[in-house]
């Protein structure tokens, strides 16, 4: 048996009688011996995990940015040029970065350790005939195991004999309920969800018991396939990423390009090359935003503050923004748009057709001591369906107390009594037990003798062309009449078409205790009393959200693991889809080539039996759309498609660690509704660093167009390279954060995402740049100029030219609290932390003219009483610039 022929094998399709000679084993298992041979070539049964890298590569890894590239540029500048100061500060800045960015990082992502941790550490193994307990590692295949109610499969398995054994597959497949498992085989493209003959690894056994010959284990296994396929995939690049590189590359053309041309005039004219090596320097820093990379962080971290107060707990940061983004949420059925439990949601009886549970009549004390057939049709159906039935519950002195726990479906039909007035915790006690039959997947219904009063009534429940074959009357009013087949029928197509899973359920008539009874393993001669529809209900409040995405531009997807009809139905109750929308499975998808999808996942908007492999491909198409994806999640299977999307979404509670590893952003509540809130902050994250990169972008284009004016008109250094540092780090690196706390503006969740190709900065602010930089240029260089002629003083007109920049300052922080509403409809107190940074950032300079200290440094000195006047009038002017600006925009676009 060589190991690529175990794993290429379909077990799947391989009847029970060919396992055992297929995998080189016998019903009485290994010896150790061989089981030691096949360890030594297959491997342990664990997944392999990669080791972090190490901390020298995730910190050097923080300077992999062109912006960061100028930083050391100018680093290395200043300090060839004895600049110490100059220096002292920018690597000051460049390592308060490095080091924000490397404690993230190394929260590295540990989904493949996750998926580790859930083999089971010990496994029921026959050997040599002998059943004994061995660590899951030293699992091979051939081996047989033993697996029952409450553990985990520990290896991919061929079952071969079962005795009611039911499978919690939905961290693979997404499914709600458990899958029934037989020993029989399926067709070769079956998906996981169709494959009865088979267990996973680390999936868990929810009643029964069965056993199976292991065919695979480590990294052979389904789990193991979804951890390569998790270590395999790229981190995906998110938007605000993009847009910072595209913005970086401006900003490196800009900071180059003027340096250039500024040394090459010069030199033309015999300049200096150390001044005007010094010239370039200052330029470089001038248009290098050296506190941008503070402001993301703490733009981010804001950001991940307001969303953990909404539950939404961000594990990468970057992931904040990324959600503002999104074009598409990609979601997950079970746990996320549903609750992932089972409710009755509909009833039909043939006396008054289709009912919903909460309708029925509460439940009468003392009725049940009447005739069965003289009871409520509805309620009696809600009462046979508590009565055959092995869900366990909680009770004391006959009282409900708690929820029913067991099977999923057997836990609604007791709810849905216990709803209608039946306390079902005494069920045993009003309704003794005489005989009972449990469900067999090949018997397809289940059966329970109980005492009614002086009298002995079976009840039965399962499949319904199963129990309607069982049948010869139905109830009526009062009373029985003749059955009518097609009755039932066109109820359960109509039930059905809403993805409902269907039960019929049927009663004996009653007769005394030593008459002739029914045998419960084969009744016959009873009386249909209607079906039952039972589904994963959708969450409370989650249509709403669905609606608000669309109203943001959000188209909401559904990427499930179950049934077309089924998710066809969730989907159109949430106003995803319409009730007659298409739906795409696996197997239609897999015959598409790339190009066919592209065009598919543009219009479809259900997926339906979508393995993990699936989901991961669905993701690719869309972004190769163009669109910015957020997936949610809570199972294994949607792991690898968390980690590809721009952002993954996983749920907190009832999520898997691997899901949550693997995501970017977990909801502490597992509501799809904390996601809309979620995009809202992300959106208000987005435009707060908006807000502080046009601020940085406007005054680093001032200050290299007065720079670049100066040299060329002969002028002495505008500012020195010290001075222009006091302005990036200082003054407005007070202003610039405190840009980030602005509230959301009005109308949010009604604008469309913004465009894949734009830039952090809109062609409005790229226009509004070039129009306030300009007039806060030409405003220094008229200061500077003043100052010069009337002093004759190098250093009172720098200091004035500064001043003058920090007055401008404040006035564009005004500015750049929106793009299109006025200043004068933001009072002050809807961001306090700007009006504080503002005042204080003046303050601070005007301590810093009059300090000793800082005047050497600095090389300012006190400016004369009337400059502070002359200074302020010109600074006004941008304000005055903006607004009128503005006010031509909404005049023009009355929809601003």
């Amino acid at each position: 048996m060589t190991g690529t022929s175990v794993r290429e094998r379909k077990w799947h399709t391989v009847p029970v009688g060919e396992v055992f000679t297929a995998l080189e084993t016998s019903p009485g298992g290994l010896t150790d011996d061989e089981a030691r041979r096949r360890l030594a070539r297959h491997g342990p049964n664990v997944l392999e995990d990669n080791p972090p890298p190490p901390a020298v590569v995730v910190f050097l890894r923080q300077f992999a940015s062109l912006v960061i590239a100028i930083l050391l540029f100018a680093l290395a500048l200043t300090v060839l040029l004895g600049e110490w100061l100059d220096a002292a500060v920018i690597a000051a800045a460049l390592l308060v970065n490095a080091v924000i960015g490397f404690v993230q990082e190394r929260r590295a992502d540990r989904a493949v350790r996750a998926l580790a941790d859930l083999s089971q550490p010990r496994a029921q193994v026959v050997r040599d005939g002998r059943r004994l307990e061995v660590d899951s590692a030293d699992l091979v295949p051939g081996d047989v195991v033993l697996v029952e109610s409450g553990s985990r499969v520990p290896a991919d398995i061929r079952l071969v004999e079962v005795h009611a054994l039911e499978i919690d597959e939905s961290l693979l497949t997404g499914e709600s309920e458990p899958a029934v498992k037989t020993t029989e085989t399926a067709d070769g493209d079956a998906g996981l969800g169709d494959r009865p003959g088979v267990g996973y690894s680390g999936t868990l056994v929810a009643s029964g018991r069965g056993t199976g010959v292991v065919y695979a284990t480590g990294t052979a296994t389904q789990l193991g396939a979804i951890a390569g396929m998790i270590k395999g995939e790229p981190e995906t690049a998110t938007p605000l990423k993009e847009r910072m590189g595209r913005l970086s590359r401006v900003i490196a053309a800009a900071a180059v390009g003027s340096a250039l041309l500024v040394m090459a005039i010069g030199l033309l004219r015999g300049g200096d090359p150390v001044e005007l090596l010094l010239v370039a320097v200052a330029l470089a820093v001038a248009a290098v935003p050296e506190g941008l990379p503070i402001v993301l962080t703490v733009a981010l971290a804001v950001g991940v503050t307001r969303m953990a107060r909404r539950n939404a707990v961000v594990r990468r940061m970057l992931a904040v923004e990324a959600l503002g983004s999104a074009t598409v949420i990609g979601s997950d059925k079970t746990g996320t748009l549903t609750e992932n439990r089972m409710v009755l949601r509909r009833l039909w009886t043939p006396v008054r057709g289709e009912l919903g549970p909460a309708a029925v009549r509460p439940y009468r004390p003392g009725a049940t001591a009447a005739d069965p057939e003289r009871l409520d049709p509805y309620l009696l159906l809600l009462l046979c369906g508590a009565l055959t039935n092995e869900a366990e519950t909680r009770a004391e002195d006959g009282t409900y107390l708690d929820r029913a726990y067991g099977d999923p479906t057997e836990v609604a039909l007791l709810d849905a009594a216990h709803d209608a007035g039946l306390l079902h915790a005494a069920r045993d006690v009003m309704f003794p037990k005489t005989a009972q039959v449990h469900f067999e997947p090949a018997r397809r219904f289940s059966a329970t003798a109980r005492r009614w009063g002086e009298r002995e009534v079976l009840f039965v429940k399962g499949a319904p062309e199963r129990v309607l074959a069982m049948c010869d009357a139905q109830v009526a009013e009062s009373g029985t009449q003749p059955l009518r087949p097609a009755e039932l029928h066109a109820a359960g197509e109509r039930m059905a078409g809403e993805g409902l899973r269907l039960l019929a359920l049927a009663m004996s008539r009653p007769h005394e205790p030593g008459t002739a009874r029914i045998d419960p393993r084969d009744p016959t001669g009873l009386v249909l009393l209607g079906l039952v529809g039972i589904m994963d209900p959708p969450r409370q409040g989650v249509r709403e959200s669905v609606r608000a995405c669309r109203t943001a531009g959000i188209r909401v997807v559904m990427i499930t693991g179950d049934h077309a009809t089924t998710a066809r139905a969730i989907a159109a109750e949430l106003g995803i889809c319409e009730p007659d929308a298409p739906v795409l499975t696996h197997d239609a998808i897999a015959a598409m080539d790339d190009a066919q999808l592209r065009a598919a996942v543009a219009e479809v908007d259900v997926y339906a039996r979508i393995p993990p492999e699936g989901k991961l491909r669905l993701v690719r198409a869309l972004e190769a759309n163009g669109e910015v994806v957020a997936v949610t999640g809570d199972g294994v299977n949607d792991a690898p498609a968390l980690k590809a999307a721009s952002v993954g979404v996983a749920m907190g509670r009832g999520g898997t660690d691997v899901a949550r590893e693997a995501a970017d952003i977990v909801l502490a509540d597992d509501d799809f509704t904390t996601i809309v809130h979620a995009v809202e902050e992300g959106r208000v994250t987005f435009d707060n660093i908006r807000r502080a990169v046009f601020f940085l972008v406007s005054i680093g284009a001032a200050m290299v167009l007065a720079l670049t004016a100066s040299t060329l008109l002969g002028w002495p250094l505008l500012m020195v390279p010290a001075q222009l540092l006091w302005l990036n780090l200082v003054t407005s690196g007070l202003q610039d954060i405190a840009l980030v706390f602005e509230r959301a503006e009005p109308g949010l969740l009604r604008r469309p995402p913004r465009p894949t190709g734009e830039g952090v900065l809109s062609p409005l602010l790229w226009q509004r740049i070039g129009v306030t930089g300009a007039v806060m240029a030409a405003g220094t260089l008229a200061m500077f100029w003043w100052e010069w002629e009337r002093s004759g003083s190098l250093t009172a007109a720098q200091t004035v030219a500064l001043t003058t920049m920090v007055v401008f300052m404040a006035f564009q922080a005004g500015n750049a609290r929106s793009a299109t509403r006025s200043l004068l409809r933001m009072p002050p107190r809807h961001n306090p932390f700007l009006a504080v940074a503002t005042l204080g950032a003046f303050a601070l300079h005007v301590a810093a003219l009059y300090f000793p200290p800082t005047q050497v440094l600095l090389r300012v000195e006190p400016m004369d009483p009337a400059a502070w006047w002359r200074l302020a009038a010109v600074a006004a002017g941008v304000l005055v610039v903006v607004e009128i600006e503005k006010a031509v925009r909404r005049a023009l676009s009355p929809a601003r």
